[in-house]
């Protein structure tokens, strides 16, 4: 056994409260062993977390990483009219080495800013589980099954793809799930097939529900019921269940989530630039929904940065709950570490012993983060991506003083940028 010793900081404890302490890891098993302001210099090999704070790794549980390469290439539009005249297109031109190249700059801008696993949906997944592998995070990832504008053969080939990908894919850090894209994206019969499987495999479902009053009115045209109703029809809405978005939900759907157990992604930079709305996230969280965070893909964010996600979901949960008191610090960094943990089937999100040692470590000697009168505070409003020191996932550094150690940084700007411009050539052509 190797152990790793994380030591002269202080530590974000599982109830949010900041103590003087130090982390034991066993590198071996990937596992915290104990949390303990006595450990010292016990653990075989030292990582410094002097004038710091050790909080567990974010977890992003909802995007699409490979939309790096679409940063900024179609921006303000509303979501329809964005899906369907500029990144379907181009995600039609994708190939899975393209994939690959955004999923690798994806994961160095996660891993630069604490994030040590993610949810993923999207296409050419096995690409993106290499590339995940490779850069030792955590990830859960599914391949995105749309019905709209196929041939009954060409959605039996990407249901087809989805099982496959659900079933051969999968290590210690990489899960899987059946993951459909919406509900107004993929039929009744497709969506009710795809979950249906799901719980043959026993895997989670993950979509898109109530992103926009536009998926929301078709659903009540055309079946008298609203989206999370008709969801929960087709089987969906299980305990080991996420969906994104959810932001236009009303108060009996709210509990019929609470109910089921299923939880939700909040996105709120995502909502605010496509103009989806303000999801009721404070009415979830009084109702006992679990409610994680995500940045969404980088074409509608437009970056990875948990920490600006978190401020934003504070932001506009007070205004959408029009109640200064809604959305505390506490309640935002919960979400994005245990809250986006727990929606996502991961055992992370805590500091405590048994834990798996996915952790960031931030530097508190900066302006913007003096004085420490609250530092649940500071990393709900103040900290950003650049004032993370270390990241470790399962017991691994993949970044130590801002050198990321599993990625070369260099090399995966240079390919994403090439295949960037080749894919918006072809696009385009």
């Amino acid at each position: 056994m190797t152990t790793l010793g994380i030591t002269n900081g202080v530590v974000l404890q599982p109830d949010l409260s900041v103590s003087k302490s130090d982390v034991l890891i066993d590198q071996s098993s990937g596992e915290i062993i104990d949390v303990d302001p006595e450990i010292g210099m016990s653990g075989d090999r030292q990582l410094d977390a002097t004038d710091s704070l050790v909080i567990p790794g974010l977890i992003n549980a909802h995007t699409h990483v490979a939309m790096t390469l679409l940063r900024g290439y179609a921006d303000d539009k509303p979501l329809e009219t964005w899906l369907r005249e500029d990144i379907w297109p181009a995600e039609a031109e994708l190939t899975a080495e393209d994939v690959r190249a955004g999923a690798r700059l994806g994961m160095a801008e996660m891993i630069r800013s604490g994030t040590a696993g993610f949810a993923d949906m999207y296409f050419h997944v096995p690409a993106i589980g290499d590339a995940v592998e490779a850069a030792g995070m955590r990830a859960r990832l599914g391949h995105g099954i749309i019905t709209v504008g196929k041939t009954d053969a060409e959605i039996e080939s990407d249901v087809e793809e989805g099982i496959r990908v659900a079933r051969k894919l999968g290590s210690e850090r990489v899960s899987t799930a059946l993951m459909p894209h919406s509900l107004t994206t993929v039929t009744e019969t497709t969506l009710t097939t795809v979950i249906e499987r799901a719980r043959e495999m026993d895997v989670p479902v993950h979509s898109h529900v109530s992103e926009t009053t536009a998926e929301v009115e078709p659903i009540i045209e055309e079946r008298d019921v609203r989206p999370v109703e008709y969801a929960r029809s087709c089987g969906h809405l299980q305990p080991e269940d996420f969906i994104a978005h959810a932001v236009h939900i009303d108060t009996e759907e709210i509990e019929r989530l609470a109910d089921t157990g299923t939880g939700v992604v909040h996105c709120p930079a995502s909502n605010m630039k496509l103009a989806s709305g303000m999801a009721p996230v404070q009415a979830m969280l009084d109702a006992g929904v679990t409610v994680g965070l995500g940045t969404d893909g980088v074409a509608s964010n437009n970056d990875l940065d948990m920490f600006d996600e978190i401020r934003d979901a504070a932001m506009i949960g007070k205004l959408a709950a029009e109640d200064a008191s809604a959305l505390a610090a506490p309640d935002v960094v919960r979400m994005a570490t245990q809250g986006s943990a727990d929606c996502v089937g991961f055992e992370s999100g805590r500091i405590e012993s048994g834990a798996p040692a996915d952790l960031a470590v931030l530097s508190l000697d900066a302006p913007h983060l003096t004085p420490a009168h609250d530092l649940v505070s500071h990393l709900a409003y103040a900290a950003t991506g650049s004032d993370v020191r270390h990241t470790i996932c399962d017991g691994q550094i993949l970044m130590r003083e801002r050198e990321l150690l599993t990625i070369d940084e260099a090399t995966a700007r240079e390919e994403a940028t090439k295949r960037a411009e080749e894919l918006i050539a072809r696009a385009e052509a």
